[in-house]
């Protein structure tokens, strides 16, 4: 099963390369993926129907006890065999649904393929993690296929409405299924079916998880994204809102049924939904003239009535349930590829334009009434057998309550003839021969639907004809799932096409007969349905709640958002002296024993910290009061170095001088002194606030020191950092080791921020052109202005600098210290694993040299040290770090454990190479480009801007000379 998924991934991403390649017919390439997944999910029908299940398990994370766990049951079988099977045909319908001269079907041929092994891992998950992750994916890749290349204002609404909507309830959903698998203790859905627990955390975890199944399955209220989604090209349709998407629902519902029927709120919620949803996609179907439109009301009208049968909790129903399922998904999925073809031939799907098509396209003509006629439940189809298995056991009362089963009855009865009669208009819409309009013809002789195209709509037509007589066999695998649940109507029969004359025979001609009346009365159906329409409507309703959302964001934003940096930041820490410090004054037990200081040199220490401090708050000029402030970052490093901790201050003492050289570049474009606008008043209660948030800080972690009873995890790391990691340097080793992963997240975090942060500052590339002197640059510098120096500069891009600017004395000190700098900065990476050092503290260093090359010459002697695109860096230093995970796997161990080459090398003796090496070189490329990135967007971007508003301070040799 995950071999299936793989391959789903691989496909998806090959996709755009094999479009490329062989245009239009790649997708035939594609369909075989979803169709060898089709073969294996049949091959494993006979141990599925004797009673068995396939399961697989895959350990993900074991500390954290999180697994991939995938499971084939008789549910998930029928679920999966529908969403490949149909997803292969509807490949191969999109080798001829699109011209070989369309553009984007790459990019569509992937999302298709990746949302076609997205919904196969969804109805496979054993575990809610991984169904939600499989959901989520299913939510994405249909917002992609919606909006298409969002080129169309209405495929872009259309996209977001789904999105917004799913992704809401699937956010409700995410934390129901925590909550019943809280309730129940296990995260599997096969154990929490079998004993789900109680208790109002399980109630109101089951709410949350039908909401999910409503948003997902388009149930009213939040029934409208499903027609606004008609936006989508065909295939779209026929698959993701007729097949596969829409049934995720359905299928969770199928899913928890035989576990959660019985709980409160359960059947109120699916069968009152299930119903209305039925009623009312039936009643709008019936005033749509779009023949898509028309299909989708007809969609969320046949998902009420699919997830009414199913979670009503009984097995006749749910029997009767899973049968529907598949009719509706092989008759509706027929429809839509129908659609698809009168649209390309023709290209209109307004059914009062088309006339006498069924003549020109007997083929097609034919297709779609196999298709209605299974929708609409005519012998002997699959759909037959479904409608009158569902009115069998609600007649013999297949609910716990009678009067419910009846109510129940009734509104289904109802929903019938709406199926029957939207069916009709369907078909007569489509291909019937109208009077008052000449015969429609396709629009281009090349645009007559091929074999190729028609095969797609055909096979699933004639499968559900086939299946009506074959239903028997199809009992055999509804079944096992149907047992699972409660017998409440033992009267009822097995899937048959036949049980002589009964009740649920009879209800069925009334749904016909109904159906019939509605559609020869349409003139006067149609009047009625306009003077009962009502001015509001659920859309209207989505997009008023919007607007007033943007309203309130507004209203908000305005009130609090008052670009203030102090109202800010002095919120934040009165929520912290409220709340934490509250609580810490009220319920945290004190220390015994207060100790001041370990030695007077850290007394000292901290009176200079103190001191620093102080004057920052007295300080009117904004570079001194940096200095005051980096005094205090020093201190904190002098503490580590008396505490032990050399490692600690070394890194420290780095952060703190590149983040004054990062305080120096923002102070540019700021005013020289502070500004004074506060009252004295105001300066009294931040000092108040101030003083209070440190007395707080102090109290926590005293309080936290005196609060361990257990042994702490850290007396055990050294040892282990020693045996398992190799490596005496005991942070080293738990940031390349111990915890990669913590790291590698962090490191992924601060490339996004960089990536983020330079976007705001170069619009229209990442990082511009790189400066070197003598070349022509993007940055907009005029290249005469900047030649090449001669050998005999001190520094390369030296002369570029206006007089005014440069500094003989720092241009020496450059060119003497630069290589001894990076030189020691490679020293560190590579000694960091045993001795002070590693990736981050050699990176910084190399940093450092690159700041003092910029401050000696320049942006263009920042282009001459360091001629390389940040991100390159940025992102080797990233793959670098992952690529470790991956070596390690293939020398035997875990994702990111350390793994040890080694050899015995003349001179050098015996030699141990770590894969933790690599991931610190990663470490260490990803700080030099980030210090990279700052030096150009804050450094080099700044100095553009300048010499282009004053040329005279990049004045080339000549003038200088001059």
């Amino acid at each position: 099963m995950g071999l299936l998924l793989i391959l789903h991934l691989a496909a998806a991403v090959l996709a755009p390369l094999l479009v490329r390649w062989w245009g239009r017919q790649a997708f035939l390439v594609l369909a075989l993926v979803p169709a060898t997944a089709f073969g294996w999910v049949l091959a494993q029908l006979r141990t599925v129907v004797d009673g068995g299940e396939v399961l697989e398990t895959l350990s993900w994370i074991p500390a954290l006890d999180l697994q991939i766990a995938l499971r084939l049951d008789a549910l998930s079988l029928t679920f999966a065999a529908l969403v490949t099977g149909v997803g292969a045909l509807v490949l191969v319908y999109c080798a001829r649904y699109f011209e070989p001269d369309d553009e984007g079907i790459g990019r569509f041929a992937g999302v298709m393929t990746a949302f076609a092994g997205s919904m196969l891992g969804l109805v496979l998950a054993d575990d809610v993690l991984v169904l939600y992750v499989f959901w989520e994916l299913t939510t994405v890749f249909s917002f992609l296929l919606i909006g298409g290349s969002g080129a169309k204002l209405a495929g872009r609404r259309a996209a977001s409405q789904a999105l917004l909507l799913t992704t809401a309830g699937g956010l409700a959903m995410l934390v129901g299924l925590l909550m019943i698998s809280s309730a129940s203790g296990s995260r599997l859905l096969s154990v929490i079916v079998a004993d789900p627990g109680s208790g109002p955390v399980l109630v109101a975890g089951t709410v949350l998880v039908l909401a999910g199944a409503v948003t997902k399955s388009a149930m009213v209220p939040f029934h409208f994204w499903l027609p606004a989604a008609m936006e989508a090209p065909t295939p779209v349709s026929a698959y993701l809102h007729a097949a596969a998407m829409v049934k995720a629902g359905i299928y969770l519902v199928a899913r928890l049924a035989p576990g959660f029927a019985d709980v409160p709120g359960w059947r109120p919620i699916v069968l009152g939904l299930g119903v209305a949803t039925m009623l009312i996609g039936g009643w709008r179907s019936l005033r749509q003239n779009d023949l898509k439109l028309l299909l989708a009301f007809s969609t969320v009208s046949q998902l009420g009535f699919l997830i009414t049968m199913v979670g009503a909790g009984s097995e006749e129903l749910a029997a009767a349930g899973l049968a529907m399922t598949v009719a509706h998904a092989l008759s509706k999925s027929t429809l839509f590829l129908t659609i698809g073809v009168v649209d390309h031939a023709t290209g209109v799907r307004d059914l009062r334009l088309l006339s006498g098509l069924g003549r020109r396209m007997p083929v097609l003509a034919g297709i779609g009434t196999l298709a209605a006629a299974s929708l609409v439940g005519l012998p002997p189809f699959l759909g037959f057998v479904g409608k009158e298995a569902a009115f069998t056991a609600l007649w013999e009362g297949g609910l716990p309550d009678r009067v419910t089963a009846v109510v129940v009855l009734v509104g289904l009865v109802l929903g019938s003839v709406f199926t029957a009669a939207y069916c009709a208009r369907f078909l007569w819409g489509a291909f019937a021969r109208k009077p008052e309009l000449p015969d429609t013809a396709p629009a281009e002789l090349e645009h007559h639907p091929g074999p190729l195209f028609l095969a797609a709509p055909a096979v699933l037509a004639l499968a559900g004809l086939a299946a009506g007589p074959a239903s028997p066999l199809l009992d055999h695998l509804v079944v096992r799932y149907a047992e699972t649940l409660p017998l409440i109507a033992p009267e009822s029969e097995h899937l048959a096409l036949w049980h002589g004359l009964q009740p649920a025979l009879a209800l069925s001609a009334v749904t016909l007969l109904g159906g019939a009346a509605i559609f020869a009365l349409r003139s006067q159906f149609m009047r009625l349905q306009q003077r009962l329409a009502v001015g509001a409507s659920a859309d209207e309703g989505y997009w008023n709640t919007l607007q007033g959302l943007d309203r309130i964001a507004v209203l908000v934003t305005g009130t609090t958002q008052r670009g203030s940096l102090p109202t800010y930041l002095g919120t934040i820490l009165v929520v912290v002296l409220v709340l934490p410090g509250s609580v810490l004054l009220a319920r945290t037990p004190w220390p015994d024993e207060w100790r001041a200081w370990d030695t007077p040199l850290q007394a000292l220490v901290g009176a200079i910290v103190l001191l620093a401090a102080a004057m920052t708050l007295r300080i009117r000029q904004r570079l001194s009061a940096v200095l005051a402030v980096g005094i205090t970052g020093y201190g904190l490093a002098l503490l580590f170095v008396l505490h032990g901790a050399p490692d600690l201050a070394l890194t420290q003492f780095l952060v703190e001088t590149l983040s004054l050289v990062v305080f120096v570049l923002v102070l540019r474009k700021l005013p020289k002194d502070i500004g004074d606008r506060h009252r004295p008043a105001e300066r009294t209660v931040r000092a108040v606030i101030a003083v209070c948030v440190g007395l707080v800080m102090a109290g926590v972690g005293a309080a936290a020191l005196s609060a361990r009873t257990a042994t702490p995890v850290s007396a055990d790391i050294p040892e282990l950092a020693l045996e398992e990691g190799h490596g005496q340097n005991v942070v080293n080793v738990i940031l390349v080791d111990i915890r990669a992963w913590d790291t590698l997240g962090e490191l992924s975090v601060l490339v996004v921020a960089a990536t983020g942060v330079a976007s705001l500052v170069f619009l229209r590339r990442r990082t511009g052109a790189v400066d070197r002197a003598g070349e022509e640059h993007t940055t907009g510098a005029d290249p005469s202005s900047a030649r090449r120096a001669p050998r005999s500069r001190w520094l390369s891009a030296s002369s570029t600098l206006a007089p005014q600017r440069r500094s003989v004395v720092l241009e020496v000190a450059t060119r003497f210290l630069f290589h001894t700098i990076v030189v020691f900065s490679l020293f560190l990476l590579f000694s960091g694993h045993n001795d002070p050092g590693g990736g981050f503290a050699g990176g910084l260093v190399a940093g450092l040299a690159l700041v003092l090359r910029y401050l000696a010459g320049g942006r263009y002697e920042l282009g001459e040290a360091a001629p390389i695109d940040p991100g390159l860096l940025l992102g080797a230093g990233l793959l670098f770090a992952g690529g470790t995970g991956a070596t390690a796997l293939l020398l035997g161990g875990q994702v990111l454990e350390s793994a040890y080459l080694e050899a015995d090398l003349p001179v050098l003796g015996h030699a141990s190479l770590p894969t933790a090496l690599f991931f610190d070189i990663g470490v260490y490329l990803i700080v030099v480009g980030l210090v990279l990135d700052i030096l150009r967007s804050l450094g080099a971007e700044q100095d553009r801007q300048e010499d282009e508003q004053d040329p005279v301070d990049t004045a080339p040799d000549e003038v200088i000379a001059r």
